[in-house]
């Protein structure tokens, strides 16, 4: 088994990176997208961990730059009709932490937005791993859900806004105003982030209705919090 790679990252592109060692020889590694955007600059010295993965029509080395997230992309292959492109594309959508959050809370609809996930398949894929993380252990600083959060990705996606845009604007908007509550996150968040990012929009939705519908969200969350914080 090839458990890392370390060298000099001579290629960079979002579908195929390459480390060069210092004997020479040069790996291509398949990555998240999540790592690629952590990726230092081609030329800089860089070190990954991997995994092997080998089937009839060939082998193919998939890199993360935590061995949790490897642990999670070798999780993930073990469910029911879940190859590495399926489970790389997971990792890229939602990242490592929701992505195990998600499965572990059975939520479907976070899954689904995966291109190739539908119901079904997010629903098998719950059920046979929802109880295989317990060890997995996650830096859960950078994604975690303070209070309010969790409500506010929700109005947001019902909003239009996709589940992982939706994830990473109310992230940034509790960074930014620590200690805020439901309605002052929600608030905050639009700013953040582009609308509709990861989900489309129907053609009919104006924007004069979307706004409607953000003000009527909030005066309905500003009811459920008696401690509304105001940004």
């Amino acid at each position: 088994m090839i458990a890392s790679v370390s060298g000099i990252l001579t290629d960079k592109a979002p579908d195929a990176i390459v480390i060069r060692t210092e004997g020479g020889v040069g790996y291509e590694l398949t990555v998240p997208l999540g790592v690629f955007e952590r990726l230092p600059p081609a030329g800089s010295p860089c070190t990954l961990h991997t995994a092997l993965v080998v089937k009839e029509d060939g082998w193919s080395l998939f890199g993360f730059d935590t061995g949790a997230e490897r642990q999670i992309f070798q999780r993930l292959l073990g469910a029911s009709g879940f190859g590495p492109k399926l489970a790389i594309a997971l990792l890229s959508s939602l990242g490592p932490e929701r992505t195990v959050r998600s499965i572990r809370e059975r939520d479907l609809a976070a899954l689904s937005t995966v291109s190739g996930i539908g119901r079904k398949k997010a629903e098998r894929l719950v059920l046979e791993l929802q109880d295989r993380f317990g060890d997995v252990v996650l830096d859960s600083a950078p994604g975690s859900r303070p209070r309010g959060g969790a409500d506010a990705v929700r109005a947001l996606e019902n909003l239009g806004y996709g589940a992982p845009a939706a994830e990473d604007a109310v992230r940034l908007a509790v960074e930014a105003h620590p200690g805020a509550d439901t309605a002052a996150v929600v608030r905050a968040a639009p700013g953040r982030v582009a609308p509709c990012a990861g989900k489309k929009r129907t053609a009919s939705a104006a924007p004069s209705s979307a706004t409607s519908s953000f003000s009527t969200r909030l005066a309905s969350i500003d009811s459920e919090s008696p401690h509304a914080n105001s940004l």
